[in-house]
């Protein structure tokens, strides 16, 4: 049964139908099998019992119940020769052509080993069916074995040889199992004696003479010989595990093709499906990922390679019952005709333009949900659908993850997500219009940073460039002239040095682009109408106290309370467009709501018409509408394609434009902010124009530093003795710094000849005084 799980699994089915004998061994088997299929999120559809003592009109009658059901995948298990009689049956019905799927335990496989010679009729019966065999090794052993086996059939049979089959290989190694077992048993001091039993006495009642049994006194130690053993038979090594079971079990998966049948793989609980013989992936360690579970191509009923869907709409005539909200505030998208049980609306004409694309034709009717009055609870259909109570829900339904655990969704055919909508008002200009384009700490870090670039550049030019020279004054004067005047590139003092014109440079560029991005915004908030509100996003609606409307039975409410954690108390329910208008007008001082939050979808269509109000801010859910169906259910798998397909094409747009084109208020928004340049726009610029900054300053400062190193020699024999050579030193290197350089150069260059003239006079002084000695 895992086996036939895995092979389920691989075709990707979800629903099966298992036929099985009603006795023990069915139950017992279909009971695992159903196990095994939930591991893979797969389940039994149908379990079709079918008695061991049923004539063929009672077979006939069971397949025509299971051929008006939706799955075509069949699991039979029963015995061999009734399995034949039912496929029969199911070949007499036309259910074994295209489109089926029949899968049988490994019943089949035993006949047709030991059959060789079947009749052609049953083999037509057993076209494409899929059936297991336990696999055994191939070896030297087993070929002599089987050999011999067909020798002595050949001469002791009149219908020919009888063909072995897995079965007769394991009895025969059973026998030498067993020998093995025994003689140990004897080995060890074992001896044949048995007892009677008081509770066997007990329970003898009528016929059953439980009293006539004894009980073998060796049987512990027979069976632990037994499970000791590790040998090698003509079905390969044999050897028990803790849990008594065989090692390495493995199934061969046969297919019926022609007069014969055919392997088109292998599976085992050590690897799942393979096309590679099971003991040659045993080395290796186990897996069993999608992504390594291979069969070869299988030949199916009806004679086609191409892989059944495996379901189909039951012709019983049933048609899909279709649950619709019944929608009483948005008729754009689902709205029933009065009197008639006929819907319009967006939805409804994305599912019909869906349902034309898909291969099949479906019968279904639309069946309203709710009273007509107030908007339905979304949630309780979708859980009527997981019931199935109903097939399928079709409307505006939002893919949540609540949701998502009980159905299963189509792939999204419309975008949406929640949306603040609140009243706006338009904003006059004024005579301080001209300082909207930058927020206040914009405006800060911009001024900070021109009287920044104008001090570095004194400091860079004021040892070079007489333009940034002078009374203390007038070089402030300088300092704020430059920096302000680099706004319009009208700046008339040149620079000189290296480094300045590098700062000027990077900040001429930062210039451009603020000027730029004021202009283009102040041309925005002095051309464009703009409006304002006093909700300015999500955040400021939650941490207010002001009350909020919500679309009554909407995904809404759950989300503002559960993720947001709004108290119950502030959110009001409203039932229609004139309710939501309404509320909005009065406000919550006059019994209304600050704001409604809603899907986007919804809202843009309230819009449309109402352009006193507008979305605030960005959607802060994102999430899309789906069609729902019962979980695992095919349909709505193919309607996802075709949803896909629809939207390739063009047309989901074009319908998407037929019923909700919107107008130009439901567009609008609160553009006062959005035009306003924030610091974080920018602060890459002012990044990188400090840290030119500060990279020329440190640059100037070393070369300042080296400079005064040479000349200080020079420099303190100016200076007045008398103080602290530390403090000596500190005034000499200021008043060095804001010394002219070429000043500093011609000094130096002084002393230096003024001591080599005094080295000439002290020179001649000592050449005299050697004279004067001599004589």
């Amino acid at each position: 049964m895992a086996a036939i799980a895995d092979i389920v699994d691989y075709f990707g089915w979800r629903n099966v139908i298992a036929l099985y004998v009603d006795d023990d061994h069915g139950r017992n088997g279909i009971a695992a099998l159903g196990d095994k299929l939930a591991e893979k999120r797969c389940r039994l559809s149908h379990k079709v019992p079918l008695s061991p003592k049923g004539s063929r009109n009672q077979i006939i009658d069971t397949l025509l119940t299971v051929s008006s059901m939706m799955s075509r995948i069949l699991i039979l298990h029963t015995y061999d020769i009734w399995g034949l009689e039912v496929l029969n049956a199911a070949k007499h019905l036309r259910m074994m052509e295209s489109g089926y799927v029949w899968i049988v335990t490994d019943w089949l496989s035993s006949i047709l080993d030991t059959d060789s010679q079947l009749h052609s009729e049953k083999m037509d019966d057993i076209q494409g069916v899929l059936t297991l065999r336990m696999y055994t090794q191939s070896s030297e052993e087993k070929r002599k074995f089987v050999t011999r086996w067909r020798h002595l059939t050949r001469k002791n049979t009149l219908n020919g040889p009888i063909g072995l089959n897995s079965f007769g290989l394991y009895a025969y190694d059973t026998l030498w199992l067993l020998a093995h077992a025994i003689g140990a048993f004897f080995d060890q001091g074992g001896n044949i004696s048995f007892s009677e039993d008081s509770k066997l006495s007990e329970l003898s009642r009528g016929d059953m003479r439980f009293s006539s049994m004894s009980i073998f006194n060796g049987g512990k130690m027979l069976l632990d010989n037994i499970l000791q053993v590790n040998m090698t038979g003509v079905t390969g090594p044999i050897k028990f595990t803790s849990d008594r079971d065989l090692i390495n079990p493995a199934y061969e998966v046969i297919n019926v093709i022609g007069t014969g049948s055919r392997r088109i793989g292998y599976w085992s609980n050590h690897s799942g499906l393979s096309v590679v013989p099971p003991e040659a992936l045993y080395k290796e360690p186990s897996n069993r990922s999608a992504s390594s579970q291979h069969l070869y191509s299988a030949v199916w009923p009806g004679q086609t390679t191409q892989k059944p869907r495996g379901w189909v709409f039951p012709n019983n005539g049933r048609h899909l019952r279709i649950g619709v909200p019944s929608q009483v505030i948005y008729p754009e998208f689902v709205a029933q005709g009065k009197g008639t049980d006929k819907f319009s609306g967006y939805c409804i004409d994305v599912f019909t333009a869906v349902l034309e694309l898909l291969p099949y034709a479906v019968p279904y009717k639309l069946v309203p949900f709710g009273d007509g009055h107030n908007s339905p609870k979304r949630f309780d259909l979708l859980r009527l659908v997981s019931e199935e109570v109903y097939d399928a829900a079709v409307g505006d339904f939002a893919i949540t993850t609540e949701r998502t655990k009980m159905v299963d969704f189509t792939q999204p055919y419309i975008e949406s997500g929640l949306v603040v909508v609140a009243p706006i008002k338009k904003l006059n200009s004024n005579a301080w219009a001209f300082l909207s384009p930058f927020t206040p700490k914009m405006w800060c870090v911009t001024g900070i940073f021109f009287l920044v670039v104008g001090v570095v550049v004194w400091i860079l030019e004021h040892r070079l460039n007489d333009d940034f020279r002078g009374p203390p004054k007038r070089q402030i004067g300088t300092i704020l002239w430059f920096s302000f005047s680099t706004l319009f590139f009208s700046h008339k003092e040149r620079t000189v040095n290296s480094l300045s014109r590098l700062v000027l440079i990077i900040w001429l560029f930062v210039v451009l682009i603020l000027t730029s991005s004021y202009t283009a915004s102040l041309t925005s908030i002095l051309t464009v109408e703009q409006l304002s509100s006093p909700i300015k996003d999500i955040q400021s609606l939650v941490a207010s106290s002001d009350p909020i409307g919500y679309q009554r039975g909407s995904f809404a409410e759950n989300y503002l309370t559960d993720e947001l954690n709004i108290d119950k108390s502030r959110l009001v329910p409203l039932n229609t467009a004139e309710e939501y208008e309404k509320a909005l007008t009065d406000g919550p001082k006059n019994g209304g709501v600050s704001a409604v939050i809603d899907e986007r979808a919804y809202m843009e269509v309230f819009l449309s018409t109402r352009c006193e109000f507008s979305i605030i801010g960005q959607e802060f859910t994102r999430i899309g509408w789906g069609f729902a169906f019962p979980r695992d259910s095919p349909l709505a798998v193919d309607m996802s394609i075709a949803i896909l397909e629809l939207s390739e094409n063009g047309d989901l747009q074009r319908i998407h434009d037929k019923w909700l084109t919107r107008s130009a208020c439901s567009s609008q928004g609160t553009k006062q902010e959005a035009d306003r340049l924030h610091l974080k726009s920018f602060w890459g610029l002012f990044v990188l124009c400090g840290l030119a900054c500060l990279l020329s300053l440190l640059i100037y400062l070393i070369q300042i530093v080296r400079q005064f190193a040479r000349h200080y020699l020079d420099l303190q024999e100016l200076e007045s003795a008398g103080r602290s050579s530390q403090s000596s030193r500190l005034q000499t290197f200021i008043s060095f710094a804001g010394e002219k350089e070429v000043v500093i150069k011609n000094l130096s260059k002084k002393r230096k000849l003024e001591r080599a003239s005094t080295g000439d006079i002290d020179k001649d002084k000592s050449t005299d005084g050697d004279l004067n000695g001599s004589c």
